[in-house]
């Protein structure tokens, strides 16, 4: 799978050092530190699938759970007109362990142009005290832990 910097929208990759990005606070949302500018209004969601993909670096604890959203909205500060393009639902704080991996798909917004920016946006519920994660927007979800029974082959 590969991470395009320029749709790295929480964290940081300098080489082979990954520095995700701290998310905590109490029954509050917490925006991407990073945005796309598309540099007009367009849709993103039309076309080829685009998926928000988010990994825990450091594990959630406090707190009952952390929802990733892909947002969209009218300003780089991703405060005006704000629509939500894509949400993993609700995710257990007890799911969030390190190393858990994370993908929702950017919806096509039907009868409109969509915003110009891009970003993330984590819903936490109760008092969450750790976590960190690294979010992007790609075209595949990488998952090599699928298994399947043996006596079949897959093509």
């Amino acid at each position: 799978m590969y991470v395009d910097n320029n749709l790295l929208l929480s964290g940081s990759i300098s080489g082979s050092t990954v520095t995700p990005q701290t998310v905590t606070g109490t029954n509050t949302s917490v925006l991407s530190t990073n945005t796309v500018d598309l540099s007009q209004a367009r849709d993103m969601g039309e076309g080829q699938d685009l998926f928000g993909r988010f990994q825990v670096s450091t594990a959630a604890s406090g707190g009952t759970s952390v929802e990733f959203q892909v947002i969209a909205a009218d300003d780089a500060a991703l405060s005006s007109n704000v629509a939500v393009c894509g949400s993993t639902g609700a995710i257990a704080v007890a799911s969030l362990t390190a190393g858990a991996r994370f993908a929702c798909g950017v919806n096509p917004r039907l009868a409109s142009k969509g915003q110009r920016y891009m970003g993330l946006r984590y819903v936490l519920v109760g008092a969450v005290a750790a976590g960190a994660y690294v979010g992007d927007l790609g075209i595949e979800v990488q998952d090599g832990a699928k298994f399947y029974p043996s006596g079949y082959a897959v093509l």
